[in-house]
């Protein structure tokens, strides 16, 4: 691999370049970045100006950039102060890992790439909406475009945003609630570019579709920042083979793990859904109403049906130590460890003062979490075993400093994102437990 030194146990992912003088980050967690070879990793980077997606070899040391963006950075969700209709949609950008295709929405154009940078336009974004993160579906034939009413964000973030993001002073879920705005899963199929078909979500603001990794037709998607019943409302399940969608965590007192005595409430936060590759669970993390963080997984049975004609679902969650209040996310590999960029705290360590004013979303917790770590779940027990593997120390100001720690698919290694000084670049370190 084409390296810098070894800093605290992380590696820079490096191309040779100045690395002060721009910015470079991961795809979003919701898709790999790697190849399945784990040789490439996919990356979005403004070394030449402007985003654009690039693939870096990291055994031949070569790069060569996949899009063609000359525009800076789409409006979008995260996104908020990027120009309405022009730019790549940072957002918008999904790899098909497999077949080593790039999809993304540069203008209103949604276009697909390939590693040798063969861009193909598939379709178009409707005048008069707002995009988000996409996803392909496993095996390569579906492209899912999460789409709502414009009026979302229908605002000047120069005089109505705040913070470094620029993100709307107003509840923006609040406002779909308040003037019946809709979302829109729009599938398209991945070689002809035809619209396959539209789902409206009503009272919707959806910013993150995962299709299921063995049956395209179910896709997960969210209720983003939602104002009220976050505990329930935010993980959603759309299944087009019966044209129903519905929420998946329910309330409830018979949480299996170890909740630490508290029921699953509609007033919890819960956040960063993702599918197992089975997708027989959906793996979540949140907080519990005045309570401790906790990281949760929704065992989904679609072939038997509850009292309400819903696949049956079973939860087990398990409540983190009161003092690991520091925002993070947690990911997973293909064997069931996960990873995680917060939460965990050294024993007796002084926490590190930060103003994180311009990055505070709704959730409960700090944003000054500062450590990669292998998180080894044993479910039935309620017990998480923590691997400190090094120090990130991003700042965790705006969305692209977020570490979005990712397992390379043969499990060695972890990829993530960090701010340390003034840009933004991708490290490595080895998943293995330290002996």
């Amino acid at each position: 691999m084409n390296t810098s030194k070894l800093l605290n146990g992380r590696v820079l992912i490096s191309d040779g370049l100045g690395r002060d003088c721009f910015n470079t980050q991961l795809l979003y967690f919701t898709c790999s970045s790697l190849s399945a070879d784990d040789e490439r990793i996919y990356l979005i980077s403004d070394r030449d100006g402007h985003p654009n997606v690039w693939m870096h070899d990291m055994f031949r040391g070569t790069d060569r950039k996949l899009t063609d963006n000359q525009k800076g950075i789409l409006k979008s969700y995260v996104y908020f102060d990027g120009t309405q209709d022009e730019g790549l949609g940072k957002a918008s950008v999904c790899l098909d890992y497999i077949r080593e295709r790039v999809y993304y929405i540069q203008d209103d154009k949604i276009c697909r790439t390939d590693r040798d940078g063969n861009i193909r336009v598939l379709n178009r974004v409707p005048d008069g909406r707002m995009t988000a993160f996409t996803h392909v579906s496993l095996d390569g034939t579906k492209l899912c475009v999460p789409m709502t009413d414009g009026r979302i964000l229908d605002f000047d973030p120069e005089t109505e945003g705040e913070g470094l993001d620029k993100r709307p002073k107003y509840n923006i879920d609040q406002r779909a609630q308040d003037e019946g705005l809709n979302s829109y899963l729009c599938v398209y199929d991945t070689e002809s570019g035809a619209l396959l078909y539209e789902k409206t979500i009503p009272r919707c603001w959806i910013t993150h579709v995962q299709f299921h990794p063995l049956d395209s037709d179910i896709i997960m998607y969210n209720h983003e920042w939602s104002a009220f019943d976050c505990g329930i409302r935010r993980v959603n399940i759309y299944d087009h083979h019966q044209d129903i969608f519905y929420h998946v965590r329910k309330e409830g007192d018979d949480t299996k793990g170890n909740p630490r005595g508290y029921a699953r409430s509609r007033h919890d936060w819960v956040c960063h859904e993702m599918w197992t590759d089975d997708g027989r669970s959906i793996i979540y993390h949140g907080g519990y109403d005045h309570g401790p963080a906790m990281v949760g997984r929704c065992d989904i049975d679609f072939t038997h049906t509850d009292a309400d004609g819903l696949p049956v679902r079973n939860f087990w969650e398990i409540a983190l130590p009161d003092e690991y209040n520091a925002y993070g996310h947690f990911l997973m590999d293909h064997r069931g460890n996960l990873t995680c960029d917060g939460y965990y705290r050294m024993p007796g360590e002084k926490i590190i003062e930060r103003e994180n004013s311009t990055d505070n979303g709704p959730d409960p917790h700090r944003k000054d979490g500062a450590y990669i770590t292998k998180v080894e779940p044993d479910w039935d027990e309620g017990i998480l075993h923590w691997v400190p593997l090094c120090k990130h120390d991003s700042d965790w100001l705006g969305q692209d400093a977020h570490p979005h720690p990712i397992y390379a698919h043969a499990g060695d290694r972890i990829f993530f994102n960090s701010r340390m000084a003034h840009t933004v670049n991708v490290y490595a370190v080895s998943a293995r437990t330290p002996q």
